[in-house]
């Protein structure tokens, strides 16, 4: 049942947040079991968490929503085992972990106590990491650990006027809350990988997780599928026309137009977001050429490569939207630009879920490599008519290979025109690399859709090994 109050309680969270008579709360009598500093005489009714289970669309998922005017919600001994007891539970049968934060931090009155069970709850939410969905919602603080905890889940909420922090504005030297908030949600969704969405009121982030886990697997030896009642060979007239807006596409072609972004504030030349094709959930990673003129930033390559690792986990497949340029060229983008760029060619190449690329618009150099080109390992390559592939942009190319011949002309404008013209057609247009195997297909623009929906269909039993390892050395 959802809520027209701007701020709930920490039980009408969960309530608004799951199928309506749903929920079954967990260790409901559970208090705190401390005596130091006279804790004991406090009343700390579920030691400020309630813990359960319960539906949403119909499907199991496990749920901890912090209660404030318990203690401000700060985590002691007995609610960090709480909620680590739903996260055993969640683990042995399959089942997402959904975290409603609002936290005041560590219970200072239970020291060490609570410190070793928060550790352990840090070491639940990572054994988790890859094989149930973590999402996280944070209502009013979280900071300290509770921040480290937030970031490890997978998708993480915030609701304006909500604080994510490990150290307050004012603990950062040279700075104070009005001056740089650097807790608000705002400057974290803009700023850090961290946020997923901000809301105007908790009602709202609820409904975004609901939609959310409505197009995830519920661990990771399920897939994601639906049932489809959109038209699988419905065309898509002139969407060529926004090639320049990979969000416009992606809603597009998915299924009822459905498009469910991650981190949109966040990296804003490359989106990232779930669709669905014949009702399954497909993972997108695109350049957004209207934000960055097709070059790719360090954040923008970052959550890429943190959105690829995670749908490789739930066996969701990827396609990707290229129109890439290059790279950012500033002095801060060139501290970080190599090592974002190798992180998305190394979640890219790792990745064994389907891979398809469309190549919807200028694709040159390392930009283009790394965008799931088909030497790192795409499946399936199709581009557009229109798209150009090659080193570098044919204008630039013929300025350096024919700059005598430019020289020479009367007209020099002209003869850059026919000398990039030349260089086009042989060796940087689609054509030109459908001929060389470096893609598979032109495919018209507007059977963008039924042409992707087919070939994931073809890929559906797609089975990749990959040489054994204990993890990653990157």
């Amino acid at each position: 049942m959802m809520s027209d109050k701007l701020t709930l309680s920490a039980s009408e969270r969960i309530a608004t947040l799951l199928d309506d008579s749903s929920f079954v709360e967990i260790g409901s009598q559970v208090t705190a079991r401390t005596t130091d500093f006279n804790e004991g005489l406090l009343d700390t009714p579920k030691d400020g968490v309630i813990t359960g289970y319960g539906l949403i669309d119909g499907r199991l998922v496990y749920v901890y929503s912090q209660d404030a005017s318990v203690l401000g919600g700060a985590i002691g001994e007995m609610h960090a085992k709480k909620i680590a007891a739903i996260y055993n539970l969640a683990m042995k049968v399959g089942a997402p972990v959904i975290g409603l934060i609002d936290c005041a931090g560590l219970r200072l009155q239970e020291a060490t106590d609570a410190l070793h069970s928060f550790g352990a709850l840090f070491k639940k939410s990572s054994i988790a990491s890859g094989v149930i969905p973590q999402v996280t919602a944070i209502f009013g603080n979280c900071g300290g650990g509770a921040g480290i905890l937030a970031s490890l889940s997978d998708f993480t909420f915030m609701v304006k006027g909500a604080k994510l922090f490990v150290n307050s504005p004012n603990a950062i030297k040279g700075n104070y809350e009005e001056k740089c908030d650097t807790s608000s949600a705002d400057y974290v969704s803009e700023n850090t990988s961290l946020v997923d969405g901000v809301y105007e009121s908790d009602a709202d982030a609820l409904y975004g997780i609901r939609n959310l886990v409505s197009v995830l697997p519920s661990n990771n030896m399920e897939d994601a599928v639906s049932v489809c009642e959109d038209d699988l060979n419905r065309t898509i007239p002139g969407i060529d026309a926004s090639k320049d807006d990979a969000r416009s596409i992606a809603q597009s072609i998915s299924d009822d137009n459905l498009f469910i972004e991650t981190k949109p504030a966040f990296g804003k030349d490359i989106v990232t977001g779930f669709i669905k094709l014949d009702g399954a959930t497909i993972a997108v990673v695109a350049n957004q050429v209207s934000e960055s003129n097709g070059l790719i930033t360090p954040d923008g390559a970052e959550k890429a490569a943190e959105f690829v690792s995670f749908a490789d986990s739930f066996n969701i497949p990827v396609l990707t939207l290229t129109a890439a340029k290059g790279f950012e060229a500033t002095f801060e983008s060139e501290k970080f630009v190599a090592k974002a760029s190798a992180k998305l060619t190394v979640a890219l190449t790792e990745a064994t879920v389907p891979k398809v690329n469309v190549i919807i618009g200028d694709a040159f150099g390392s930009a283009y490599i790394v965008m799931n080109s088909k030497s790192i390992g795409a499946d399936v390559v199709y581009a557009w008519p229109t798209a150009k592939i090659g080193l570098t942009d044919p204008k630039t190319a013929a300025e350096i290979m024919y700059a005598d011949d430019i020289a020479a002309a009367s007209d020099k404008e002209q003869a850059i025109k026919d000398a990039a013209a030349k260089i086009t057609e042989a060796q940087s247009s689609a054509l030109a690399a459908a001929k060389r195997g470096y893609v598979d297909d032109i495919i018209e623009p507007d059977a963008t859709r039924k042409r992707l929906i087919a070939v994931f269909d073809m890929l559906a039993t797609k089975r990749e090994d990959r040489p054994y390892r204990k993890h990653m050395a990157f």
